[in-house]
């Protein structure tokens, strides 16, 4: 056998089948958006048809592609079927797929808000950072996403203060306080807008590097309403 020809077995063909079929099942939008809104929390179908703009019987369809893969798992709660992320690093699958794809096509980032843009000139707060604020109990910590969303699960102590409430709420928080806000997840512009709105208003703001899915992916704690 020649030197520079692998070995046979150097690449076993079921390795990459198995590939190949996560690939496949990941490869359609429709799905990729449903795990988005899983990741945020349990949900029945319904609630996600009406989320993702699809009709109930296609939505239905694509989280039966992704049950099967392993991708979100079900139970039963009276006559509702309820969807929630499966086990594995899926959530960082999602940003290995967010991260190859803003690499490899440019033009990705012409279809994201200009908030995106903003949001990376804007100091960003680390995990590790937010959790020795939170020990030390020297920061206003704010979820802006939906109350929904909110009531499904979110950081410890986090105030909901999603962004239709915002103008009417900003009195409530102390004009001293370091604020940190956070939101859905890298493509989410909520917490970036909210950080700039307060900055505008003289306030000490900072957003979450991560958004709600990272955080409990790493094993971190979270809270439900």
């Amino acid at each position: 056998m020649s030197m520079n020809q692998p070995a046979a077995s150097s690449y076993p063909a079921q390795h990459f089948d198995a590939l190949a079929e996560v690939a496949k099942t990941l490869g359609h939008a429709h799905r990729l958006v449903l795990l988005e809104h899983v990741a945020q929390g349990e949900r029945a179908v319904e609630r996600l048809a009406e989320l993702s703009g699809l009709s109930v019987a296609n939505t239905s369809q694509h989280l039966q592609h992704l049950r099967r893969a392993g991708f979100v798992q079900t139970r039963r709660d009276g006559k509702r079927v309820l969807y929630r992320l499966g086990t594995g690093p899926l959530v960082q699958l999602l940003g290995a797929l967010r991260a190859y794809a803003e690499h490899q096509r440019a033009e990705i980032k012409e279809i994201i808000s200009d908030s995106i843009h903003q949001r990376d000139r804007l100091d960003g707060v680390s995990v590790d950072e937010l959790l020795s604020l939170l020990d030390s109990e020297s920061v206003v910590l704010i979820d802006v996403r939906p109350a929904e969303e909110f009531a499904l699960g979110h950081l410890p102590g986090a105030v909901n203060i999603p962004p239709e409430q915002f103008e009417g709420r900003l009195g409530d928080l102390p004009a001293d306080a370091d604020i940190v806000a956070y939101c859905r997840g890298p493509y989410c512009v909520l917490s970036s807008d909210a950080v700039l709105a307060l900055q505008a208003r003289g306030l000490r703001a900072r957003r979450l590097d991560v958004g709600f899915p990272e955080w409990k992916a790493a094993g971190l704690r979270v809270e439900a309403a």
